[in-house]
């Protein structure tokens, strides 16, 4: 591109207009690329901050990897431990017990997922002593047939630390009069709340000898072990490589199996507000359209005067791509801006549309989270820049195709 196709594209742009409705159509156009740029970089920056809030609040109860025995159980964890532990990239394991039960109390009768735990290595692959409300996790001791319960399930019971509740297995006990289901009584030490309602209102905590005596397992027989990485992103190529470390017969699966349901809602959800908000800029682009087309009808005599003067049809054409990808990068680099300023800013912004109108979007009693998170990443930020700025240059080939066709004795007829 020549040096006066680029000098007549920016006077263009900057010259005061004898209609008013093409510089009005253009700013339009500029803030439709800016607005739009700006909400989606700021839904996507959200979208971001509640999957990580949803996987850390998950993955803080859950596990990166399980090895599971192919029966249900295995008999010695500790090898299998052991050789996880040459990987690498696994940092701790665990043993754990996985089953399930009935607890009852004063007549409320509740299912829930029985989880047997070692509580000075459960610490090491999860974050459930952090997440103690009341007592603390290492008071579960062998023997004494202690229970941590969740915080929905202690509201639900109407139980409290210190209460003694019924544990019921499913695993009954064959007797003359038929098959009995066991029960246990169980003391309270403490309650949790993980933030994630699944957790909170279904999940027990025992020792892990006390979940060997009431389901009839051997002193060492688990249900397998959970491994913690040093990158939980790479759980699904650990898993792989784990299966010929392993010398037992077992089954192995990372996190992102486990709960995949979740986090494939939340990536569905986040590409369809996207596309929805990508529209924006997409209409915004197509005011450019609008805009170089008038500008063309409105410079036709100076489009004629530049033939007749030796300009070919092609710089014609660079000189309107010039204007309309203006308008595109100025929206763009606006848009850019206002995004990140916005999503960096996101709580600051909401907390002062709560106060003004005395509002809350998110209760905490409800969502268990009272501020938005976000979580700004350079690849969505250049992705929508990207996008916006091909749509604006897409938008300008048209026009700029039509004022190249200009014919500039037709044009000059009248003047």
């Amino acid at each position: 591109m020549s040096s006066y196709e680029l000098f007549i594209g920016l006077r263009y742009t900057r010259a005061k207009r004898r209609n008013h409705f093409i510089s009005f159509i253009s700013l339009i156009s500029l803030l439709g690329i800016t607005l739009g740029m700006t909400a989606l970089i700021t839904v996507m920056s959200v979208m971001n901050g509640f999957q990580k809030e949803v996987r850390t609040r998950i993955l803080g109860v859950a596990s990166h990897i399980q090895v599971n025995g192919v029966d249900g159980r295995l008999t010695d964890w500790r090898q299998v431990a052991e050789e996880a532990l040459r990987h690498p990239e696994v940092e701790a394991a665990a043993p754990y017990i996985s089953a399930q039960g009935m607890v009852s109390y004063d007549q409320i009768v509740s299912g829930v997922a029985v989880r047997g735990i070692l509580p000075a290595m459960e610490d090491n692959v999860a974050d459930l002593g952090s997440m103690m409300v009341d007592g603390k996790l290492e008071d579960l001791a062998p023997g004494e047939f202690g229970m941590v319960i969740g915080r929905e399930l202690s509201r639900a019971l109407g139980v409290f630390t210190g209460d003694k509740i019924v544990l019921i297995s499913p695993q009954g006990q064959v007797t003359p009069a038929g098959i009995l289901p066991r029960l246990k009584q169980f003391t309270i030490i403490g309650i949790f709340q993980a933030g994630h309602f699944e957790y909170d209102s279904s999940l027990v905590l025992i020792h892990l000898a006390d979940a060997q005596k009431l389901y009839r397992m051997g002193d060492a027989q688990v249900s397998g072990v959970r491994l913690k990485l040093s990158d939980l992103f790479h759980a699904p190529q650990v898993a792989w490589e784990l299966v010929p470390m392993v010398s037992a017969d077992v089954y192995i699966s990372d996190w992102s199996r486990q709960h995949a349901n979740y986090f494939r809602a939340i990536q569905i959800e986040k590409r369809m507000l996207s596309l929805i908000l990508a529209l924006i800029i997409a209409v915004a682009a197509f005011n450019i359209v609008s805009t170089l087309v008038m500008a063309v009808t409105d410079k036709q005599s100076d489009i004629a005067i530049l033939r007749t003067l030796g300009a070919s049809p092609r710089s014609i054409m660079k000189v309107f791509i010039v204007q309309g990808t203006l308008i595109g990068v100025i929206g763009t680099t606006l848009g850019v801006v206002g995004g990140v300023l916005l999503a960096y800013n996101i709580e600051s912004v909401i907390g002062a549309i709560e106060r003004l109108f005395s509002v809350q979007f998110l209760s905490r009693e409800v969502y268990y989270i009272s501020e938005i998170p976000s979580d700004l990443q350079l690849p969505d930020v250049v992705t929508v820049a990207v996008v916006s700025f091909a749509l604006t240059l897409l938008a300008t080939l048209y026009p700029s195709y039509r004022a190249s066709r200009v014919n500039p004795a037709e044009a000059l007829r009248y003047e």
